[in-house]
């Protein structure tokens, strides 16, 4: 089995015990204070992001305290789409912050690189995202706009809009479906992290589904063996003598 290199994009979330069957209804007019504060936050992150273009350039470092920054419009973005219209696993009102908040459902994370490709970052954004750009496009909708394209709303948004109608009926959000909308929101982020100059780190073309990064359900170690325990052989013990 090919191991799965670990993304220095983090992206998480879980759904709550207990989700209202119609709340979903009115989460977009609720989450309408956050859509004002997020109007502006983005025009300064597209400022950011031309300012750390030159930064690279010139000192092949992403400035920290920008970076963080961008990684907080980032997380703040992400918990509102959970929020409000993509997977809407959490009824919890989103935190007006761009600080990561451990306790709540939807968390987001770039981890800070060292060095950038000076090279890269004249050519990443626009020329090598373009497979990317078209694939992220059919996620979130939008189509290529020609008139004789796709268009119209994503996968993401049909896929929330299934999950919703079937808490409606059920009480219950499908578990399967959760899987793959972070799966989805998670290229997604991927993308939007390599576009935003923050990692060189090609996005694979791999949907890792579920809410947590590729590893972490399965990297806690067993329990430890009590003192004095005898190591366990693969071979049976031998019969005992006459």
């Amino acid at each position: 089995m090919v191991p799965v290199t670990a993304s220095p994009v983090r992206i998480e979330a879980s759904v709550d015990a207990r989700l209202s069957r119609w709340l979903w209804l009115v989460k977009w007019l609720l989450a309408i204070p956050h859509y004002i504060v997020l109007f502006f936050l983005w025009i300064a992150f597209t400022v950011v992001t031309v300012i750390a273009f030159f930064a690279i350039l010139i000192t092949a470092r992403y400035p920290r305290s920008l970076f963080d920054f961008s990684v907080g419009v980032l997380r703040w973005n992400w918990r509102v789409g959970y929020y409000a219209h993509t997977a809407l696993g959490t009824d919890r009102y989103p935190p007006f912050t761009l600080a990561d908040v451990p306790g709540y459902p939807a968390r987001f994370d770039v981890v800070y690189p060292e060095r950038l490709s000076r090279g890269l970052v004249l050519v990443k954004w626009w020329l090598l995202a373009i497979p990317q750009y078209i694939v992220v496009a059919m996620f979130v909708g939008g189509g290529w706009g020609d008139g004789s394209g796709w268009r119209g709303a994503g996968l993401m948004t049909w896929l929330s809009l299934v999950a919703v109608v079937v808490l409606l009926f059920t009480a219950r959000y499908p578990r399967h479906l959760f899987d793959f909308l972070l799966g989805l929101a998670r290229w997604c982020a991927r993308v939007a992290a390599y576009a935003a100059l923050m990692t060189d780190q090609y996005p694979p073309f791999r949907l890792d589904l579920g809410g947590q990064e590729p590893g972490d359900l399965h990297k806690a170690p067993g329990p430890a063996a009590p003192p004095g325990t005898p190591p366990t052989s693969a071979s049976p013990p031998p019969p005992p003598a006459g």
